[in-house]
């Protein structure tokens, strides 16, 4: 069997019935290109895509990028709990793991006053992001922490966001989809038009809730149901908490899509800039203690910025 086959239950797992803090949309991109194969439909793949777990070990981290007194740390692609990859037919993605390291180096980091983080992101994983997002608040407290948002940080990614010291925001930029989402999928209908019966044996009255292999259950929906408030409920507290907001207004952004303006006006974030311009600003802070001339190092930054930032 071909290693990218072994890979899709797996990579499945990570996109249904899991809590996800992601915008519907990403969802969407996600599951158009796993659908044909977890339905024996490759075919019907658009040319070009194609979907592969990636062996991790093949993936070196990449190295903490220091210029003048800044670390740029990217949060770009899906964010997932723990380490992996996934090819250019959806996005790459990025742990918590990961992005925890590379802070901590950064916070270890001699010659770093200040850390960036770079935000293009529709979010990802639950799990896992509440963990980083309390570890961002708390490192905060030993050096500062910017969250740039150039160009997306909706759901999990404005999770981590607002755990920052400030949110920048580019003008055409967004943040917010603060909410909560759980697929689940049905195949049982195809299954019986082929003449396939999968018969499940199983103890525990839970071990087969949202089984696709037959109509979801009240007592499923339950379950998701309760599982979608205790997570919506870690977000909107969290988020509150760490931008010193009232839960009732977070809660009040009922998971829209905010512009840079409106997001301002929320409290959302703190300043709308261009991202090279924002990063300018800080530069400028720490140009007296640097050992490299200001325009340098500003140069230099911007040269680094650009081969971040993709749309």
């Amino acid at each position: 069997m071909p290693h990218a086959l072994i890979n899709y239950p797996h990579i499945a797992s990570m996109v249904f019935d899991t809590p996800l803090y992601a915008t519907p949309t990403l969802v969407q991109s996600v599951r158009t290109v796993l659908e044909p194969r977890l339905l024996g439909k490759a075919a019907d793949l658009p040319n070009g895509v194609s979907l592969d777990g990636g062996n991790p070990e093949e993936r070196e981290m990449q190295r903490l990028q220091v210029v003048g007194r800044l670390a740029i740390i990217p949060v770009d692609g899906i964010l997932v709990a723990r380490r992996g990859t996934i090819n250019a037919a959806c996005e790459e993605l990025v742990s918590y793991e990961r992005l925890r390291t590379q802070i901590t180096a950064a916070l270890k980091h001699e010659m770093v006053e200040e850390i960036v983080l770079d935000f293009h992101t529709g979010g990802g994983h639950a799990m896992g992001c509440k963990e980083l997002a309390d570890f961002i608040q708390a490192s905060r407290q030993v050096k500062p922490i910017t969250a740039l948002v150039n160009f997306a940080a909706y759901s999990a990614g404005y999770f981590l966001a607002s755990a920052c010291s400030r949110i920048v925001c580019s003008p055409t930029a967004g943040v917010g989809s603060i909410g909560v989402i759980i697929e689940t999928y049905e195949v049982s209908r195809m299954e019986e038009e082929m003449g396939i019966t999968f018969n499940t044996f199983f103890r525990g009255d839970h071990k087969n809730d949202g089984s696709p292999h037959e109509p979801i259950t009240d007592q499923a929906i339950a379950e998701i149901n309760h599982r979608l408030d205790a997570h919506y409920a870690t977000f909107t507290e969290s988020v509150a908490g760490y931008r010193g907001m009232d839960v009732a207004d977070v809660v009040a952004t009922q998971a829209r899509l905010y512009s840079a303006e409106d997001a301002l006006a929320a409290k959302l974030i703190d300043e709308i800039a261009p991202a090279q311009d924002a990063v300018d600003a800080i530069a400028q802070r720490y140009a007296s203690s640097s050992r490299t001339s200001s325009g340098r190092r500003i140069r230099a930054q911007a040269r680094a910025l650009d081969a971040q930032c993709r749309l």
